[in-house]
């Protein structure tokens, strides 16, 4: 029981870990839906997303075959990673190119909003498969028992949906941090890309840098607003100085 609880928290650390990333790809993937259909599109892409993680999860517990060479030495999980890899960098720089030349939805294509809803939920889904397929895979490593693995990874997706919106909302709020977490997004679908050819990435290059740039950007974003507030004290003490 013990080596069970065990193997569960290792488990869910995992998935955790898994959750920065997604939390990052929702949080752009629903910026060009209409705020108020966000959150639906959250929920709906998270579920279906769970679902579709539990069955590759029974799936995989009943195939060994995954991992084994199928064409120029790639395997199953090798495309889905060289895939996903592509795909994520091909929607990560098409937004940068979006925000920083500062290219908005026209109103004819805002309009079209069960278009933009699908593509949302569709890619959610989608790259929560690619992200999630490593680790899986890791999961059955460490243990067949599928009621050890399915509560760590229902625990992990709450754990996304109470974050996803805040988290979410703040970045897009924030285009200095939109382009950051973008930036990051690129570094991601590099390594999934990587990873797809058989070469390691220690997750610690990815996370580290991202954490420190994260708290240089928070500390600059502080700095400005203490700037605005100390200019805006000055303009409200001068009329009392001259008079």
């Amino acid at each position: 029981m013990i080596d069970h609880i065990a193997t569960f928290i290792l488990i869910l650390g995992l998935e955790l870990v898994l959750g920065i990333d997604n939390i990052l790809v929702i949080s752009i993937l629903v910026g060009r839906i209409e705020k108020t259909r966000r959150e639906r599109a959250r929920l709906i892409g998270l579920f279906l997303a769970l679902i579709l993680r539990i069955a590759t999860l029974a799936l995989l517990l009943a195939i060994t075959g995954i991992k084994t060479s199928i064409i120029f030495g790639l395997s199953v999980r090798d495309l889905v990673m060289l895939g996903g890899g592509m795909f994520l960098l091909w929607k990560a720089i098409t937004e940068i190119h979006h925000t920083v030349e500062i290219i908005e939805v026209g109103d004819d294509e805002r309009k079209s909003t069960a278009s933009n809803f699908n593509r949302a939920v569709r890619d959610i889904v989608l790259l929560d498969i690619v992200f999630s397929l490593d680790s899986v895979i890791t999961a059955i490593g460490l243990t067949r028992e599928i009621w050890v693995i399915i509560p760590a990874v229902i625990v992990s997706f709450l754990a996304i949906l109470a974050f996803a919106k805040p988290i979410g909302e703040f970045i897009l709020a924030r285009p200095s941090l939109k382009i950051l977490a973008l930036s990051f997004l690129v570094t991601i679908g590099v390594t999934l890309f990587i990873e797809g050819l058989h070469q390691h990435v220690p997750r610690t290059l990815i996370y580290l840098p991202m954490g420190f740039a994260i708290i240089v950007e928070l500390l600059q974003m502080r700095f400005e607003a203490n700037k605005k507030n100390r200019a805006h004290q000055v303009l409200q003490a001068t009329p009392d100085a001259h008079a």
